[in-house]
C-alpha cells in the first residue's frame, strides 16, 4: 500500500495577528527558524512517501502562488489540491482521499497539520509508519500527544489504552482545572494529524457525513498530469464541518497513537516564545526578561525593565502583550473587526483579472509597442533593427535573419487583427529586404549581416529558414506581399527536407547540430502554411516532427523535453544533456496542443499536457516566473528569468484552456491571468520592454531586443484567439482596430 502524506494548509492563524493573516496565514511564516512551518512540514513528511505514493498539499487557490515559491525554495515538487472556498477539514480531507481512492482506492493517506513545531523530523516519522500499521488493518488513526503540562490550549482525547488504541471519547479545550484533571488521567493532547486508508475514510464519511462525501466526490477535477489542480464547483456544496464532528467523534473505527516527541501548535504567542527561536529582526532588550521581538526589516524594537510579554511588529500594526495572556489575541482581532477592519488583513491589490490585462496589452500593442518599433525600429530600406536602447535609439551592430522575419510576422498578423497602422507597406518592406540581402541565390536565407546591410556569415541555419517559413505564411495570411510566396515556401522546404537524417530529423548548423529546437519552429512554420496546403506535403512535414517529438525529444520516463542529443539522438553528454527549459516546455505544450486538435491525436495532446506539467514546475518566486532552466530531475538550474518563456507560459494555458474542463479550465485561466501578469513585469509604457528579470527582481540594464516582439505577438495573439473561443468577458474586443 502506498503512503500519501497530505499537507492541509487551512486555519488562518488569528491569535498569532498581527503577523498572521489571512493573506498570509501562520504556516507560511517564519515563526520558529529560517523556514516556514509549510516547509519545514514538507521536509518532515516528505521522506514518508513510499511505492508509488506522492505529497499532496490541500490549499486555498488564493494561496497557490505562496506555495509554489517556497516548494521552490526547498527544492521540493507536490501535488497541489486546491480549494475554491474553504470548507474546513471534512471536506478537504474528503476530496484529498477521493482523488487517491480514484486510482489506489487502498492508498494510505497521512494528512498531517502545516502550521505544526515538530522538532523531531525522524519521531514524527516513525510515528507516523507505525500509525500506518493500524490504518491497513481498517482503522482511523490519529497521534496523540502525551502532555507536558496542563495546557487549556488544546483539544484532549481519553485512549482505552497504552500504544495503538481504541478511543474513548474527544474532549474540548477544558479550562485549566479540567486539564489538569485530564493531564493526571493520562488523557492526550489531539494532534490534529490522522492516518486512514482512502477507502475507509471514504466510507466512513458516506455513513456519517454523506454530504462532504458527495460533494468531494462530485468536484474531483478530472484525471491529469497537472501538479496543479482545483476542486470543482461542487466543492462548495460540501457542509462546513470539521473532521472531528463529521467522523471522528461517530466512527467505531477511531484510534489513537500515543506519541511523545515534541510538538506544539504554535497557537498564540507564547508557544512561538517558548520555542526558543522566534525572535526576528533587530531588537535591543535591557534588563528585560523572557520577550519575544519580532520586526521586519529596517524596525529597531527595544525593551527596558519588562518581562514576559510580545512585542509584534507590522508595517500596518504593533501588537504588545504579556504572554501569559496570549491566548486572549483573538479578543482584539474582534475589536479591531469593528474598530479598523483594514488592519485584519495586510493591504491587498487585486491582481488583475485575464480579461483587464487582455484589454490593457491590445492598447499597449496598439498605441505603443507597433508605432515605436515601425519607426524607430525599421530603416528606410525595409530593415529592423536588432535592438533599441532604453532610449529608444538603434543599437548599431550585424543583424540576423531571424529578427527581420520576426519582425515580418509581427506586422503582417498586426494586420490581420486590425492594426490601422501601415502593416501591409511594412511587411512589404521588410520582405523585399529580407528576400534581397538576406536569401543566397539557392534560395535559403544567410544568417547576418552587417549593420549596413552586407552578407556577413553565409551559414545556412536550420532556425533561421524556419523563422523564413514563418514570416512567409503571415504574409501570405496578411495577403501581403509577392505572388510567389508559396512557391519560394515549397523549395525552401524541400530543401530542409533534403538535409533529413534516415529518422527524419534535420540538423543544425554549428557545433550542436543534435537538438530539438529547431524543429519546433519549423513545426510552427508548417502549421502556419497548412492553411494553404495543396497537396499535403506541409502536412507531411507537421506530422514527421511532431513525432520526432513525442518519440524522441520529450524524454520516456520524465515526459520532459531535452534540448541536445548525442548523433545516436540518446541525451547530449554532460549539463547539455540534462537542460530542461520551461520555456520551451510551454512553447512545445502549446504546438502540439494545435498539432493534436487538428489531428484528433491523443498522444499529441496528452504529450502537451504533460509538458505544460513540466514546465509548471519552473515557475518560481513572488511574483511567479518561469525561470530559465532546471536540471533534468526538475530542479532550479537558474533563477534568472527571461521575457519569452513568460508568453510561452501564457500561450500555453490559454490553449489548453480551450480543452479542458471545469476545475482544470479555471485553473489554467488562472494560470494564463498570472502569466499575463509576469509578462507585464517585463513591458515598458513606452514600447519597450526588459529581458532578462534577475532573481532579486531587477533588470539587467540592456536595450529591448527585437527578438521579443515575436513571442509578445504570438501571446496576443493567442490571448485574443482564446478569450473569443471561450466567450469570457470583452473577449470579441480584444482586437488592435
Amino acid at each position: 500500500m502506498a503512503i500519501y502524506p497530505v499537507i492541509l494548509c487551512g486555519g488562518s492563524g488569528t491569535r498569532l495577528w498581527p503577523a498572521s493573516r489571512p493573506s498570509r496565514p501562520k504556516q507560511f511564516i517564519r515563526l520558529a527558524g529560517n523556514r516556514s512551518l509549510f516547509q519545514d512540514t514538507v521536509i518532515r513528511v516528505a521522506r514518508l512517501v513510499e511505492n508509488e505514493g506522492k505529497l499532496l498539499v490541500v490549499a486555498g487557490q488564493g494561496h497557490r502562488d505562496v506555495i509554489d515559491a517556497q516548494l521552490v525554495e526547498i527544492d521540493t515538487s507536490a501535488q497541489l489540491l486546491l480549494e475554491p472556498e474553504a470548507r474546513d477539514s471534512a471536506a478537504a480531507m474528503a476530496a484529498a482521499a477521493a482523488w487517491v481512492a480514484r486510482n489506489d482506492p487502498d492508498g494510505i493517506l497521512a494528512f498531517v497539520a502545516s502550521d505544526h513545531y515538530i522538532p523531531d523530523d525522524e519521531g514524527f516519522r516513525r510515528s507516523i509508519l507505525d500509525a500506518v500499521q493500524g490504518a491497513r488493518a481498517g482503522r482511523i488513526v490519529t497521534l496523540g500527544i502525551k502532555p507536558t503540562e496542563a495546557s487549556s490550549a488544546y483539544g484532549y482525547i481519553k485512549p482505552t489504552g497504552p500504544g495503538l488504541s481504541a478511543i474513548e471519547t474527544f474532549c474540548e479545550k477544558p479550562d485549566a482545572e479540567t486539564a489538569l484533571g485530564y493531564m493526571q488521567a493520562g488523557y492526550l493532547w489531539n494532534s490534529g494529524n490522522f492516518i486512514v486508508s482512502a477507502r475507509t475514510l471514504g466510507d466512513e464519511l458516506a455513513r456519517y457525513a454523506p454530504g462532504v462525501q458527495a460533494a468531494a466526490v462530485a468536484a474531483l477535477p478530472p484525471e491529469s498530469d497537472s501538479t496543479t489542480l482545483t476542486f470543482g464547483p461542487a466543492f462548495t456544496d460540501a457542509p462546513k464541518i470539521s473532521i472531528d464532528y463529521a467522523v471522528m467523534e461517530k466512527t467505531h473505527l477511531a484510534s489513537v497513537l500515543e506519541v511523545s516527541f515534541a510538538w506544539s501548535d504554535l497557537g498564540a504567542w507564547d508557544s512561538i516564545a517558548s520555542s526558543g527561536v522566534g525572535n526576528t529582526g533587530i531588537h535591543i532588550f535591557e534588563d528585560a526578561e523572557r520577550c519575544l521581538a519580532r520586526a521586519p526589516d529596517g524596525v529597531l524594537v527595544a525593551a527596558l525593565g519588562v518581562n514576559d510579554i510580545a512585542i509584534i511588529v507590522e508595517s500596518d500594526a504593533v501588537l504588545v502583550c504579556d504572554l501569559s495572556k496570549s491566548q486572549g489575541v483573538k479578543r482584539i482581532v474582534d475589536r479591531v473587526r469593528t474598530t479598523s477592519p483594514n488592519h485584519l488583513d495586510f493591504v491587498r491589490t487585486t491582481p488583475e483579472p485575464l480579461e483587464a490585462g487582455a484589454r490593457r496589452f491590445a492598447e499597449w500593442l496598439r498605441l505603443r509597442a507597433l508605432p515605436t518599433w515601425s519607426s524607430l525600429g525599421m530603416n528606410g530600406n525595409g530593415g529592423f533593427a536588432e535592438a533599441l536602447s532604453q532610449s529608444g535609439r538603434p543599437v548599431a551592430g550585424p543583424r540576423r535573419a531571424r529578427v527581420q522575419t520576426r519582425q515580418i510576422y509581427v506586422y503582417a498578423q498586426a494586420g490581420v487583427l486590425g492594426w490601422a497602422g501601415p502593416s501591409r507597406q511594412i511587411v512589404s518592406a521588410g520582405l523585399d529586404h529580407l528576400f534581397q540581402a538576406f536569401m543566397r541565390a539557392d534560395g535559403q536565407a544567410r544568417t547576418l549581416l552587417t549593420a549596413d546591410g552586407h552578407p556577413l556569415d553565409e551559414t545556412t541555419m536550420v532556425y533561421d529558414q524556419a523563422f523564413v517559413l514563418f514570416a512567409m505564411a503571415a504574409a501570405r495570411k496578411a495577403e501581403t506581399g509577392p505572388s510567389d510566396l508559396a512557391h519560394r515556401a515549397a523549395m525552401l522546404r524541400n530543401a530542409l527536407v533534403a538535409r533529413a537524417l534516415p529518422n527524419g530529423a534535420i540538423p543544425e548548423a554549428g557545433d550542436q547540430p543534435f537538438q530539438s529546437n529547431a524543429h519546433m519552429h519549423l513545426l510552427e512554420a508548417c502549421l502556419a502554411w497548412e492553411a494553404f496546403d495543396e497537396d499535403g506535403q506541409w502536412s507531411a512535414l507537421s506530422d514527421r516532427i511532431a513525432d520526432l517529438a513525442t518519440r524522441i525529444f520529450i524524454d520516456r520516463e520524465g515526459g520532459f523535453l531535452r534540448e541536445f542529443f548525442a548523433e545516436d539522438w540518446t541525451p547530449a553528454a554532460g549539463e547539455n544533456g540534462s537542460l530542461v527549459e520551461p520555456g520551451h516546455q510551454f512553447e512545445w505544450a502549446w504546438l502540439l496542443t494545435r498539432y493534436g486538435l487538428a489531428r484528433g491525436d491523443d498522444r499529441a495532446l496528452l504529450a502537451a499536457r504533460t509538458l505544460y506539467a513540466r514546465g509548471r514546475v519552473g515557475v518560481a518566486g513572488r511574483p511567479g516566473v518561469a525561470v530559465d532552466a532546471m536540471n533534468q530531475d526538475l530542479t532550479l538550474r537558474s533563477a534568472r528569468a527571461r521575457l519569452w518563456p513568460q508568453t510561452e507560459w501564457l500561450k500555453a494555458s490559454l490553449i489548453l484552456a480551450e480543452t479542458a474542463r471545469d476545475g482544470d479550465r479555471a485553473g489554467l485561466l488562472a494560470d494564463a491571468a498570472t502569466a499575463l501578469r509576469a509578462l507585464w513585469l517585463y513591458l515598458e509604457p513606452d514600447g519597450l520592454w526588459h529581458d532578462k528579470r534577475l532573481p532579486d527582481g531587477t533588470f539587467l540594464d540592456e536595450p529591448a531586443p527585437a527578438s521579443s516582439f515575436y513571442h509578445i505577438m504570438a501571446a496576443f495573439q493567442q490571448v485574443s484567439g482564446t478569450l473569443q473561443v471561450l466567450g469570457l468577458d470583452g473577449g470579441d474586443l480584444i482586437a488592435l482596430d
